[in-house]
This record gives C-alpha cells, structure tokens and sequence, in this order.
C-alpha cells in the first residue's frame, strides 16, 4: 500500500499534545475530590460488566434506556456535566460528529445509545471495550482499507434494520479548541460511511461536540486526548478539571436523494458540525433547538449536485 493511501485510511490531526492547557491554566478541583471521582468512575466501569451481560437479552427499548443511563453516569463520575442542546430525530440516522476525546464515546451514548463505529484498538480497553462489542459496535481495522466496503455495507444493513449508527467521521481527534482550526485532521469527514445512509435511505444527523470549563464560560482542550498524550494522563486532566462540560449539540438532519454525492454530503455534514459555510445546501429540519448559526441557503445548482431530498 503507499504511503498516500495509507495516509487518507489513517489521518492525522496537524496538532500535537502541545496544544492542550499548560499546568495552572485550567482551574482544578482538590486531590481529595479527584481520588473520590477515580473511585466513582471504576466503580462506574465494574457496573459496566453488569450492563454488558444484562444488553443482550433486554428488548430493544430497555437496552437503549440502560445503555444511556450507564454512559450518563459513567460521564458524570468522571466529574463531566453534559449539555444537551436540541433533539434527536425518532427515527433510525446516521449520526456524525466531531472527535476531540475518547469522552465523546460517553457522550454520544449518552445522548443516542446506538450502534457505534470505533477503531479495532478500542475493543482491547478495559470494560469499555467488551461494552462496545455486546452493545454492537463495528470495529475498523484501519491497517485494512480493502474492508472498507464490507464495513460501509454492515452499517447500512443495520439503517435498514431500524438502528441508528454513530461515526466519527474525521478518523482522528484533533485539539478543537478555539482558534484551532489548522489542527483540523486533513481532508475533513471521510465520506466513505455516508454511502450507508445513502444506500438505506436514511437522514444524517450532525452533531457538534464541545468543551468548556463551567467557571470561565470558555471552550477548553483539557479533554482532547491526541498525539503523545495517553490515555491515562488524560484521564487525570480530566478528573482534574473543576466543572468541565461536554456539550452535545443536535443539528437538522440531513436527507439525501438516492444519487447523492457522499464527498458533497459529508463536506455539507461538516459545515454543520463546525459552523461553517463550506458548502450552502438545502435541509429539511427535525423537531431540534435551532444552532447559533445557520448554512446559508442553497444555490439551485448546489441544491441539485448534492440532491438533498426535499
């Protein structure tokens, strides 16, 4: 395989861990209260085996319920507040979001328990990753693009199904912290698992994931877990932080025509996600709180190119 190839299958984010907050930048909660939300979160984590046995034989509804209910908990044990901003259409989607942290995981379950899509290192991590496994998760190998057709097939068999499926579809976290938009991985969303939706006939669902610390109001890299950062120091930034929040932001689904472009989709996908007008397209909102900023109106043209269903 060469190296280009290699590199569009494994993108990079253009940041390194020198972006995340110095020592004293973020404000910090006692050692005495980052012990206690160590405790709770690996006992949050053991109650994970217990979700794990218990989501195979639960109808579908309670296992959603449970699955939610466990990855809320789980984020709040880390010291986490989660913010919920619009809602999630009733119906199966393909839900893409950006990807700062191995956090975002616990928060896009705990706002949509779905069928998830991870890299194959995520199914060795302690508890979370047999979770992932029972709970469905598709894992890539990304050392294989050749099963990249297999895996676009596998997720657009379970939209047909009903289930909703979530991706991450910049392939690497990046900083995203504010004015980090150089560290954005090269080549934005990977359009490859929007061909899903395309072939189930299935809306896309942006969603924008944020943090920032609660006492100052502004967006921080303290969860951003990249470059040679592991995941244990990350971790104890993390229960270190005072009062650090994870926003979930819903935007209007997205519901491509059957010969859509999935390159336009995606590219129309991210503008939403980022808040930026990479590209003006035509949507069809779903019952969700309006964003702080709107993709400019379609051009006839555009609007045709990327054949968003009316």
């Amino acid at each position: 395989m060469s190296i280009a190839a290699h590199d569009l299958w494994r993108p990079s984010s253009g940041c390194d861990d020198d972006c995340l907050p110095a020592v004293g930048e973020v404000p910090t909660v006692p050692v005495a209260r980052r012990v206690l939300r160590l405790v709770a979160a690996g006992g949050m984590l053991l109650a994970g085996v217990g979700v794990a046995v218990l989501l195979p034989v639960l109808p579908a509804p309670e296992r959603q319920a449970l699955l939610r209910g466990w990855a809320r908990g789980t984020v709040r044990a880390f010291g986490v507040r989660l913010v919920i901003k619009g809602r999630l259409p009733r119906r199966r989607a393909l839900l893409v979001a950006n990807h700062v942290s191995w956090l975002d995981i616990l928060a896009v379950l705990a706002v949509a328990p779905t069928r998830m899509v991870a890299k194959r290192e995520i199914r060795s991590w302690p508890v979370v990753g047999v979770l992932a496994a029972v709970a469905g998760t598709v894992f890539v190998d990304r050392s294989r693009p050749r099963a990249l057709p297999a895996t676009v097939r596998r997720l657009a068999d379970a939209l047909r199904a009903g289930r909703s499926v979530s991706v991450f579809p910049e392939g690497t976290t990046w900083c995203a912290g504010d004015g980090a938009a150089e560290c954005r991985p090269g080549g934005g969303f990977r359009p490859a698992m929007f061909q899903a939706a395309i072939d189930a006939g299935a809306p896309v669902v942006p969603l924008r994931l944020g943090y920032r610390s609660g006492d100052t109001g502004a967006g921080t890299t303290v969860a951003a877990f990249l470059g040679a950062d592991t995941l244990l120091r990350s971790v104890a930034r993390v229960v270190a932080a005072r009062d650090l929040v994870v926003s979930v932001t819903v935007a209007a689904a997205l519901h491509p025509g059957q010969d859509a472009d999935r390159r336009l989709l995606a590219r129309a996908a991210e503008s939403a996600v980022h808040l930026v007008a990479a590209l003006p397209t035509r949507t069809r909102p779903q019952p969700v709180a309006p964003l702080s900023a709107t993709i400019p109106a379609p051009t006839p043209d555009l609007a045709r190119e990327l054949d968003l269903a009316a």
